[in-house]
C-alpha cells in the first residue's frame, strides 16, 4: 500500500504491486497486520472516475473477486465473506482487504485496494482477533502467489466492469449470496456505539443493515462480531 501511494501519481493504467516479503504490513484503521513469509500481499492501484462514496463500493467488488479466486481450489461451502472486507475459511479469517485513496475534491485522484491472504501460515500471537486467523495450507490447499495474483486480477477486472456497466446491484447480490451470518444475530461495533441485531442485508451504499428491537439500523463503518 505504501508503494502504491508512492507510485500512484505516475501510473498511466491500473497496476498491480505484489510484495514477496512485507516488513511494515498494516490493516484497517492503522492496525498491525502480520504477514509471515509465503503469504500473499498485493495491491491494485488505479485512478477511477469515482466519488469517495462510489470508490468505497470497491470493498465488495474486491471481496467477491478474492472469493472467486480462492474458490478455484477451495469448495465454496468452506468460504464466506464477513462485512465489510474479510474472507473466512471454515469460519476463520484467511484474508483481509484494505482500501486507501487520495483526493480532496469530488473525484478521487487514485484508489488502492490491498489484499492479504494467509496462504502458508496463519499469524501467531493474535489474541484480540474477532475470528481466529487460519491459513490455506493447514486446510489442505496450496496456492502459488503468482497463480493467485493472475486469478485475482482477472476477477477484479470482471468485477469492475460489472460495477461500471450495471451498477452496485449485481455486486451487492453476489456479495450477499456469500455473506457470513446473513439472517443471524450479530453485533456491530463502531467508534461510538455497539449495536446487536439480525443481519438483514446491505443497502445500496454498502452499509450493514441490522434489524433491532427498535427497527432497522444502517451502519456505514465498523466491525462485526459473531
Amino acid at each position: 500500500m505504501a508503494e502504491a501511494a508512492r507510485r500512484a501519481g505516475d501510473l498511466e493504467r491500473p497496476t498491480w504491486i505484489m510484495a514477496r516479503q512485507q516488513t511494515a504490513a498494516r490493516g484497517r484503521r492503522g492496525r498491525e497486520w502480520k504477514n509471515p513469509a509465503g503469504n500473499f500481499a498485493a495491491t491494485l492501484v488505479w485512478q477511477p472516475d469515482a466519488t469517495p462514496a462510489e470508490a468505497s463500493l470497491r470493498t465488495f467488488t474486491a471481496s467477491n473477486a478474492l472469493y472467486e479466486a480462492l474458490a478455484c481450489e477451495v469448495p465454496e461451502a468452506r468460504l464466506s465473506l464477513k462485512w465489510p472486507n474479510d474472507v473466512l475459511l471454515s469460519g476463520g479469517k484467511v484474508a483481509g482487504i484494505l482500501l486507501e485513496s487520495s483526493g480532496f475534491a469530488e473525484r478521487l485522484d487514485w484508489l488502492a485496494v490491498g489484499f492479504g491472504v494467509n496462504l502458508a501460515e496463519a499469524p501467531k500471537g493474535v489474541h484480540d482477533a474477532q475470528v481466529p486467523p487460519v491459513c490455506l495450507r493447514d486446510a489442505g490447499f496450496e496456492f502459488a502467489t503468482d497463480d493467485l495474483l493472475a486469478r485475482l486480477a482477472d476477477a477484479m477486472e470482471e468485477g469492475e466492469a460489472l460495477l461500471e456497466r450495471k451498477g452496485f446491484g449485481p455486486v451487492r447480490d453476489a456479495w450477499l449470496s456469500r455473506a457470513a451470518r446473513l439472517g443471524e444475530i450479530v453485533t456491530a461495533r463502531t467508534a461510538t456505539v455497539e449495536i446487536t441485531g439480525i443481519f438483514e442485508t446491505l443497502n445500496e451504499a454498502g452499509q450493514l443493515v441490522l434489524q433491532t428491537s427498535t427497527g432497522q439500523v444502517a451502519i456505514p463503518a465498523g466491525d462485526v462480531f459473531f
